[in-house]
């Protein structure tokens, strides 16, 4: 074997044994989308290009994801135009953040109001491979039963670290709140600024390498990854943060900076 090739098996290797250390599960029994048909999504990446939460452009400057894929301004970048994260398509556009605003009262133990914007130093460039999420009016709410999509990178399978090429997506119904708090479920760590979605057969799911990713319901993000307890597990579904409970907190931090004339 040549020495390229033994490297590369060795790297093959230590993979492995991350992935099995590490676990961070994210779309399970999910399938690519047609490309850049989920033009709104962005990667945000470390500054060494490597994938760590989603998130979604709601207008040229924002991004909205979760308050704790927070890991310091100076320390990650946004990418919209994404679909393949290994390959170099040429519809990719990249963003130094300007500003984080994690909401105020976000709880790191709870996960209770995990929501954070971002403002990015530039304005994206709108195409047909970016554009612009729409959010629910404010209380609007998501009855149960509804199905809607969760899309993002990362594992396709919550025990085995497969890596996918490309965006995933599925397709989830919305679990009542009252199911979802239930003592054979989460037990009461639902507030009510989060939605349970998943299937009660288990199987399909977003987890923890989602983080921040949209969960789409008639058009809209009505829940961003926010939390679970496992990974497409049936007995616990997945966590969302509320987005409707926040549209007045969104409205008001985007006016307020564009209030003071800053280019927007």
């Amino acid at each position: 074997m040549d020495l390229p090739s033994l490297l590369f098996c060795i790297l093959l290797e230590v993979l492995a044994i991350k992935c099995q250390e590490d676990p961070q599960e994210r779309i399970v029994g999910g399938h690519a989308p047609v490309p850049f048909s989920i033009n709104y999504i962005v990667s945000i990446q470390t500054t060494h290009h490597q994938h760590f939460c989603g998130g979604s452009l709601i207008n040229k400057y924002w991004v909205i994801t979760a308050a704790h894929c927070d890991i310091g301004i100076h320390r990650m970048m946004v990418v919209a135009g994404e679909y393949s994260l290994s390959i170099y398509e040429g519809t990719e556009q990249k963003f130094v953040p300007q500003l984080l605003v994690p909401h105020p009262k976000f709880n790191s133990l709870t996960n209770n109001n995990d929501l954070m914007l971002i403002k990015l130093k530039t304005p994206a460039y709108l195409n047909r491979y970016v554009s612009i999420a729409l959010l629910p009016r404010h209380e609007a709410s998501i009855s149960e039963g509804r199905m809607c999509r969760v899309s993002g990178w990362g594992y396709t399978s919550p025990t085995i670290g497969l890596i996918p090429s490309t965006l995933r997506t599925v397709r989830i119904p919305i679990v009542s709140p009252a199911k979802c708090n239930s003592s054979q479920s989460l037990d009461g760590r639902i507030t009510e600024n989060m939605i349970c979605a998943g299937f009660s057969t288990g199987g399909k799911d977003a987890c923890q390498g989602d983080s921040g990713g949209p969960l789409v319901c008639d058009g809209r993000i009505y829940g961003l990854v926010s939390w679970g307890r496992g990974c497409a597990d049936a007995r616990f579904p997945g966590v969302y943060t509320a987005v409707s409970k926040y549209r007045r907190w969104i409205d008001d931090v985007i006016f307020s900076y564009y209030s003071k004339c800053d280019n927007f």
